[in-house]
């Protein structure tokens, strides 16, 4: 039987969710771990993967159980108990065509962010900026707004038949002192969303005009590579109708 599970987790201490030969602190590997202590034996497949120290409240992660799990609340109870900085929220019954990465259609990244240094309880999950002009900033957002080929936003070693996205909404609000900036997109390459926020800051703080920002969106020249700080980005929902 292949179920859906959503599952939140802290990145801190992870090097990214997807499993990797050089290190066994992988978002994947603990959760594969957890399952197979459970006589499950599948692989998860996740709906994309996040970088090391990136956090998600919202990813969607698909397999296969045997027939003996079929008390999904035990299921979720039992490997949660088995896990320290990673959460199942749901589980439930898919189609044995559901695939959390290939059926997803959108997906949403939040970005947090303090203009003062978070306290030490914080800064972990939040990234700090200096003071920013914030209408330059949802100039620069909704730039990004529309299908454009990313290749100056992400980093070396993404492996995609194309480095075309679309992103359908950007949105910046404030609240009482937490900046929080979206990405709605059919999906983004590997740290897209940490160039595409670090750029559209350096554009608030005076540091990248609008039009070199769309010099590098439209692939003639590339002003920048710098990636956000990871403490900040959330994968914050997946959307598959």
């Amino acid at each position: 039987m292949r179920v859906k599970a959503v599952i939140s987790y802290d990145g801190s201490r992870y090097q990214g969710f997807q499993k990797q030969k050089s290190t066994k602190l992988t978002i994947t590997a603990d959760i594969e771990e957890a399952l197979s202590s459970l006589q499950i034996d599948s692989p998860i497949i996740g709906s994309g993967r996040t970088d090391a120290g990136v956090h998600a409240t919202g990813q969607v992660i698909h397999f296969d159980l045997p027939d003996f799990w079929y008390d999904l609340e035990k299921l979720k109870h039992n490997v949660n108990r088995k896990l320290t900085d990673i959460s199942f929220k749901h589980i439930s019954v898919a189609s044995n065509d559901f695939h959390a990465r290939f059926s997803a259609k959108k997906r949403v990244y939040r970005y947090v962010f303090k203009t003062h240094k978070p306290s030490v309880f914080e800064q972990k999950y939040i990234s700090y900026y200096k003071t920013f002009d914030p209408v330059v900033l949802i100039n620069a957002l909704k730039t990004f707004e529309g299908k454009h080929d990313f290749n100056f936003f992400h980093k070396t070693g993404t492996i995609t038949h194309t480095t075309v996205r679309e992103i359908y909404r950007t949105d910046y609000v404030e609240r009482n002192g937490y900046h929080f900036i979206y990405f709605q997109a059919n999906g983004f390459l590997r740290s897209q969303v940490r160039m595409m926020v670090d750029a559209a800051m350096l554009c608030a703080r005076g540091e990248l005009s609008l039009t070199q920002l769309q010099e590098q969106l439209q692939c003639q020249k590339k002003h920048t590579t710098r990636l956000a700080p990871p403490e900040g980005l959330y994968l914050a929902r997946i959307i598959y109708k």
